[in-house]
């Protein structure tokens, strides 16, 4: 019913940036909440940013001041402006959609797959 989907991630040398889109569609009346974690390999996987349905947002302390999270115009939409990139910043990247369906019973979780980000000279 509801597809999320990430794109964006690549390899990247330090200090530089890259943007991610979020795309989530299907059958939603409404997305609350639209977050991004990163898993690094042997690690568990950590929330980064976080925005609310009215724009309210909230960052992980590590990348305070470097990412910024936004919404797009279209329902279901969000981005991660990542600048002055890490190699502690490679990880997969998830987009996380707080959706309600149409017809639905309060909200729901909703996953993309991932895109890889890799930070490396």
């Amino acid at each position: 019913q509801v597809q999320v989907e990430e794109s964006g991630g690549g390899l990247v040398q330090p200090g530089g940036s890259l943007r991610l889109s979020c795309v989530a569609s299907g059958n939603i009346y409404r997305t609350h909440a639209m977050d991004w974690y990163r898993q690094a390999p042997g690690k568990q996987r950590e929330l980064v940013a976080r925005i609310r349905s009215g724009g309210a947002t909230e960052y992980a302390d590590s990348v305070k001041g470097r990412f910024t999270i936004s919404r797009g115009d279209v329902k279901g939409t969000a981005y991660l402006q990542m600048t002055s990139l890490k190699p502690e910043d490679t990880g997969v990247y998830f987009c996380n959609a707080d959706i309600t369906t149409i017809g639905g019973w309060g909200n729901h979780q909703y996953w993309g797959q991932g895109t890889q980000v890799t930070v490396s000279s």
